[in-house]
């Protein structure tokens, strides 16, 4: 019930942000970008009038379900006024995939995204990530795990990086066994996790805490990591600010710029992000403004 609430709570919270703002598009449905056990990965490209040669992935994602119908340009319009192509990605859905298999869909996403780059009038080198919740925490996914295809994959795809240039992620779950206090696994996630079944509890016990270590991109924070912009309420029921702060302070660590704007009193979502929408795109203004440099991600 509460994951329901949330879906809830983030789509009318993204309606009040965009409502604001207006931009005209051109939408392409339905492009197929993988398919998982017979299942088509789809996600749609969003054109604006006067693109700028940069791209941004939406990841459609609340409570780790995603859907076509879930899209609503309405959320991103302040992007597409500022010249982004933005590609809303959906990905596999829980409970038919585990948390732990979204993150290849994700991947794959940025891969395909830079394979047609030219298709869709972007620079490959000029990619970033936004996401809220769920999503936000599949954002920093690709700013975390991104990086270099396989050079050797029959598939042209799969040869791509799926790294991206910079990411916004806006109050998103970044360690899944620290939730709240040290050494507190984060409970809500676990059914959505694809542990196998036993009647051995304590194996199943090991499976589940190894998963959540898996998905917790906190584990996966790197030298190379692109500039990441975070928003987080410091009144949040559903992810404690705590999980901010701490990726912050560990991506930091080694030399990584980092932003974190927290929200007084704000939970979940809140009223006003249409300002924050602004700030998401001036962050992306900043970093995607010119291609990378060879060699860079």
């Amino acid at each position: 019930m509460r994951i329901f609430f949330t879906i809830a709570l983030l789509a009318s919270t993204f309606l009040l942000a965009a409502a604001q703002t207006n931009s005209n598009f051109t939408r392409t449905e339905d492009v197929v970008y993988g398919r998982k056990f017979g299942t088509a990965l789809t996600l749609d490209v969003f054109t604006p009038p006067q693109p700028n040669g940069a791209g941004i992935l939406w990841l459609v994602s609340s409570g780790y379900g995603s859907s076509h119908e879930a899209i609503n340009p309405k959320f991103f319009r302040t992007l597409l006024a500022r010249g982004y192509t933005v590609f809303a990605v959906v990905h596999g859905s829980v409970p038919k995939f585990g948390v732990e298999e979204i993150e290849p869909d994700i991947l794959r996403a940025a891969g395909f995204v830079r394979h047609h780059a030219a298709d869709y009038g972007v620079n490959p080198q000029r990619l970033g990530s936004i996401g809220a919740s769920a999503g936000g925490h599949l954002s920093l996914t690709l700013a975390t795990h991104g990086g270099p295809g396989d050079a050797n994959a029959a598939d042209p795809v799969a040869r791509e990086s799926s790294a991206v240039q910079c990411a916004v992620a806006f109050f998103p779950p970044t360690d899944y066994l620290n939730y709240g206090k040290p050494g507190r696994e984060g409970e809500w996630i676990k059914p959505l996790l694809g542990v196998n079944p036993t009647n051995d509890a304590p194996t199943r016990a090991a499976e589940t805490t190894r998963l959540l270590r898996e998905i917790s991109v906190i584990y996966r924070v790197h030298s190379n990591q692109p500039p990441v912009l975070i928003f987080q309420g410091d009144k949040d029921y559903m992810v404690p600010v705590e999980q901010a702060r701490t990726f912050v302070a560990a991506s930091e660590k080694l030399g990584n710029e980092t932003k974190l704007i927290i929200k007084p009193s704000a939970g979940h979502g809140w009223p006003d992000m249409a300002a924050d929408m602004e700030t998401a795109a001036d962050w992306f203004d900043e970093h995607l403004k010119h291609p990378a440099a060879p060699g860079e991600k």
